[in-house]
């Protein structure tokens, strides 16, 4: 399902509204914690705060971070 919404002004930054659609699909609630993270193409993916998928980031962030150099090297 694709959700519509507008970027706005919020005091000095920009921010998006999500339609209460796209809130009840993820099945989250107001203070709940979205990750956003790159997709293809320009995208981006919004998910809901997951046990999980924190433990993941974490574990890739230590990673990129204990072999910075390597994944450097490799990017060339």
């Amino acid at each position: 399902m694709a959700y519509k919404t507008k970027v706005r002004k919020i005091g000095n930054s920009l921010g998006i509204v999500l339609p209460k659609e796209a809130l009840q699909a993820m099945k989250v609630e107001e203070g709940a914690t979205l990750y956003i993270t790159e997709a293809a193409e320009g995208a981006v993916q919004v998910t809901p705060e997951d046990k999980d998928f924190q433990d993941m980031m974490e574990i890739a962030e230590k990673g990129m971070r204990d072999y910075r150099n390597a994944l450097r090297e490799l990017a060339k």
